[in-house]
């Protein structure tokens, strides 16, 4: 019995920095929104945040095990990447405290939801 741990990646590098790059674009337009125009280091950190996150992890689970859908629309990565999106950019508040913690963590939920639904949407 041959057991096979990983196969060819499901979509290609371009597409998942696409994705990334989608995700931290609809980041930097939330985070401008609720921290202001004021706060354009956090608001550019969050999007690197958000983008990195995406990124990192749909190139490295890029298998048809987690990219199949479970609940029709929905794969394991499509769930998965914006629980790293939130880790993320949770490191990045604790590294760099924001002046306005209750606007942040509003930023930090768009930025999770704008990984799921650009996740779902792209991939």
């Amino acid at each position: 019995m041959t057991t096979t741990l990983a196969s060819d990646p499901v979509f290609g590098n371009a597409h998942i920095l696409g994705t990334a790059a989608l995700t931290a674009v609809f980041a930097l337009a939330a985070a401008i929104w609720r921290l202001g125009r004021d706060a354009w280091i956090d608001a550019v950190g969050v999007a690197v945040a958000a983008g990195a996150s995406v990124f990192l992890f749909r190139a490295s689970a890029n298998m048809p095990q987690l990219n199949a859908d479970g609940i029709s629309g929905f794969s394991a990565d499509d769930w998965l990447a914006p629980v790293l999106t939130y880790v993320f950019v949770s490191v990045y508040a604790a590294a760099r405290p924001p002046a306005d913690p209750r606007r942040f963590a509003q930023t930090r939920a768009l930025a999770v939801v704008a990984s799921l639904a650009v996740n779902v949407i792209t991939i």
